[in-house]
């Protein structure tokens, strides 16, 4: 008999119940913790989760707003670029069915705890009874019998647990929601639901389905720390900010730019904390490290004081340990996460970012640096400014256009708020080098993961986070033909989601890396086979404008300047899912090559010509890497 105080329900009705009564809520402002769930049903989970989403309700007024994916992968996508866009206070779940459907989650997950964005993975799996066995997609091991290909998420999440009894789902539920809340453990989630238990039913106590609120803090710097770390910034001459994500994901870029205001210490910017202050702001030196702008990494070379704030100093930004060059150069990172904070033997600051740099610039007051140091980086600046304004520029309005001709285009185009999404390929070393932020929420590079086909699914998540919001989803025709899937849900939903297609035949960016690594571009053109074997013969004769329209896109296609910079304006007023396809050239201005290293290893030995002199250039870089002790 069921207790007066008790809901009798399936697991899956349960969890989703419980999820629409989550909530975040950070400096007043609440979210709905899990704004809405993506799907695509098999018989892993059709029964059980797809039943108790559509149980929950249907359109506007359902308890959990339902998604229609079509690639697993692309889903998680869409629910990262939501929750980047709302700073992480709002995620997604993911439901899935067994086998296949199940790892297709993987790359997703990896991107989602690389980039510690929050998002919640429902997996159907194997039965717990084992009534049934083996069932239709699972894994069979000889030797584990619980093991299924949902544990190939054990590693990339943040959190996983494998719900064989209903009464377990209350404790493994509550603790997802405290990893998916908390800014210092966020990722990816999963819960792997076995099949027969996602539709047992159980007397749940009505607690569970109360409204729970969880406070996302802004804990303040330690009091010995913040004078510690206020003390080395006052010695320093050469000081420095690199601001990475945490500094958008804690909506710290105000404390940021009243800090800078007060001290004239210049910052530098990683590819996920660009835009932290605008383009420009007298101190913005763009990017830095391996893709980063000339005077940003010139500064860096010559800093004795590295102030990070939310970044996890990844090989570009610090150019394989090869751009802090300063004998004496320390570090001073402002994290919240330990492990973040104590990279590259620094002295910490474990602290909300926001609460952070509003501590320092109290204990900086009366500080500035000297201002023949504010008179050299703003030179610098300028003569990079000069850099990018030759990169965009087009004279010839009939020619076609260059990649770099593209971004000046787009960039006379966008508003201050648009969004413009990109993740792998060429397109971000280019946009890190030369993309003039104007928001903070305006450059959205995913290069923590850089994992192609992202564009797409987050733009719509993007859009689905900040209806009205325009985004521009940026992508090469390799990067497009990983991922394409995701365009029939931007029409399904009517989401005038705006894609630039650039085709240049072939894998740019890997076929100028590989030119550099003594790889002779192998295996990176989209071309016919040659007599020799190589890919070197005619492009491919593939249309992926006509695609895209074959799959509800409004298309444009453009081949001069003039006609791309119409076509974009059109697309930016446009109601619809537009393509904007442009083919680029060769002729005309290009990015400037990089300014710092990055350590892709060169065969020690080899008998090709073009490989000995790279391992040459490799040995006389790699000579220079320091190990900050």
């Amino acid at each position: 008999m069921s207790h007066p105080t008790s809901v009798r329900l399936t697991v899956a009705q349960a969890l989703v119940r419980f999820l629409s009564v989550q909530y975040t809520e950070r400096d007043g402002v609440r979210h709905r913790l899990i704004a809405g769930t993506w799907g695509i049903f098999g018989h892993g989970n059709v029964a059980g989760v797809g039943q108790a989403l559509l149980e929950a309700g249907i359109g506007e007024g359902a308890a959990m707003p339902f998604h229609q994916g079509r690639n697993e992968q692309a889903m998680v996508h869409a629910a990262v670029g939501h929750a980047r866009q709302l700073n992480r206070l709002s995620a997604q779940a993911v439901t899935t069915s067994i086998g296949p459907g199940a790892t297709n989650l993987v790359t997703g997950a990896a991107l989602a705890t690389v980039n510690r964005l929050p998002v919640l993975l429902l997996p159907g799996d194997y039965f717990a009874t084992r009534a049934a066995d083996p069932l239709l997609q699972q894994l069979e091991h000889p030797t584990e019998a619980d093991v299924s290909v949902n544990d190939t998420l054990r590693p990339v999440s943040r959190y996983f647990d494998r719900v064989t009894r209903p009464e377990a789902l209350i404790p493994s539920a509550l603790n997802a929601m405290r990893v998916l809340a908390d800014p210092a453990e966020t990722g990816a989630v999963t819960l792997a639901l076995p099949q027969d238990v996602q539709v047992e039913a159980y007397d749940w106590p009505a607690e569970f389905f109360a409204d729970r609120v969880w406070r996302v803090r802004r804990p303040a710097p330690d009091p010995v720390e913040l004078a510690e770390a206020v003390r080395a910034i006052r010695a320093a001459e050469r000081p420095l900010i690199v601001a990475g994500g945490g500094v958008h994901h804690s909506e710290a870029e105000a404390a940021l730019r009243a800090l800078v205001d007060a001290t004239g210490i210049p910052v530098a910017s990683t590819q996920a904390g660009k835009g932290s202050l605008r383009h420009d702001h007298p101190a913005d030196l763009g990017g830095i490290g391996h893709t980063g702008t000339a005077v940003c990494d010139d500064i860096a070379r010559t800093a004795d004081l590295v102030i990070g704030v939310g970044t996890r100093y990844s090989d570009f930004t610090t150019a394989s340990g090869t751009l802090f060059q300063h004998p004496g150069v320390r570090f001073l990172n402002l994290n919240i996460t330990a492990f973040d904070a104590h990279k590259l033997a620094a002295r910490t600051l474990v602290c909300d970012a926001r609460a952070g740099l509003e501590a320092l610039a109290a204990g900086l007051d009366g500080h500035r640096v000297d201002p023949a140091y504010a008179t050299e980086y703003g030179a610098g600046k300028e003569r990079w400014e000069r850099v990018v304004a030759a990169a965009y520029r087009a004279d010839d309005e009939h020619a076609v256009p260059t990649q770099t001709q593209v971004l000046g285009a787009l960039d006379s185009v966008v508003g201050d708020d648009d969004v413009v999404i990109n993740a792998a390929g060429s397109l971000p070393g280019d946009l890190h080098k030369l993309w003039r932020a104007r928001g903070p929420r305006q450059y959205h590079l995913e290069y923590g993961y850089s994992c192609m086909g992202y564009e797409i699914p987050a733009a719509i998540g993007v859009q689905q986070a900040t209806p009205g919001t325009a985004v521009w989803a940026l992508v090469g025709d390799g990067t497009y033909l990983m991922m394409p899937t995701e365009i029939v849900t931007a029409v399904q939903e009517g989401l005038p989601v705006n894609l630039v297609l650039i085709q240049n035949h072939g894998y740019a960016s890997i076929g100028g890396l590989s030119e550099s690594v003594g790889g002779e571009r192998f295996g990176t053109a989209y071309r016919y086979r040659a007599a020799d074997g190589t890919f070197s013969g005619a492009p491919l004769p593939v249309d992926l404008a006509a695609n895209a329209a074959s799959l509800g896109m409004d298309v444009l296609r453009a081949k001069t300047v003039r006609e791309l910079r119409e076509a974009l304006g059109t697309a930016r007023a446009s109601d619809r899912p537009t393509c904007v396809y442009v083919e680029t050239g060769a002729d005309g201005p290009s990015a400037p090559p990089a300014e710092a290293w990055w350590d892709v290893p060169v065969a020690e030995t080899a008998s090709r010509a073009a490989a000995v002199r790279a391992r040459e250039e490799y040995d006389r870089e790699v000579a220079t890497r320091r190990h900050h002790l």
